[in-house]
């Protein structure tokens, strides 16, 4: 925790005047200091840097995460590549209507799947996987046949912090490993063979008979 706000500190006292001194003292902790964290995770670091980001309440502190519209409202604008869009158009057209809670377990299924090793090793891989094949894609919105139009800007604003959030390592393990879900309207034959791991708001997750990666 030292090592992160030495970080910080840096960061902030770039933004501002320096003495010779003080800059000089700066300089030499910034040394110190950058092998560390250049060996820490990208995912913790860029949650230090988000939250950094995110709206700051009149007390003067960033809103500590959960599960909540408030905290999302709470996200700076977000933005990312690719993989980042792709994550967020599967929440949209998989989860739009679910709890912010559900849609952060859909997308760790998502996530679960790239770090299996037995799917493709990137977000755009697994979401697309099987499109081009009537019926036959892994998320049935990319295959069933209809234009995949967003008409819901401010459900897909949110969709796109969750996807956000899960990229940059928010929330844990929520499903305990899911690599599968559906929802309770359906029962899929695999779902009388994975083993059922959790049910959030409008889903049941599964995992195959073997666990995920871990994400450290």
């Amino acid at each position: 925790m030292n090592r992160v706000l030495a970080f910080a500190v840096v960061i902030i006292a770039a933004m501002s005047p320096l003495s010779v001194s003080a800059e000089a003292g700066l300089k030499s902790l910034f040394k110190r200091e950058q092998s560390t964290l250049g060996a820490m995770p990208d995912h913790q670091l860029k949650s230090f840097l988000t939250a950094s980001r995110g709206k700051v309440s009149k007390k003067g502190k960033a809103p500590a995460f959960s599960f909540t519209r408030d905290w999302l409202d709470a996200q700076p604008e977000p933005e990312g590549g690719d993989n980042w869009r792709c994550l967020a158009e599967a929440l949209y057209f998989e989860a739009r209507g679910e709890t912010v809670k559900g849609q952060f377990a859909v997308a760790e299924v998502i996530m679960n799947r790239v770090r299996s090793g037995r799917y493709p090793d990137t977000l755009c891989g697994v979401i697309r996987q099987g499109t081009g094949k009537r019926y036959q894609c892994q998320f049935t919105y990319t295959c069933d046949g209809r234009a995949e139009v967003i008409r819901e800007p401010a459900a897909f604003e949110r969709v796109s912090k969750v996807a956000r959030a899960v990229m940059d390592g928010y929330a844990g393990d929520l499903t305990d490993g899911a690599t599968h879900y559906h929802t309770l309207s359906v029962k899929p034959r695999w779902a009388r063979v994975y083993t059922q791991t959790a049910k959030i708001g409008e889903h049941i997750f599964y995992r195959q008979n073997y666990r995920t990666a871990s994400s450290d």
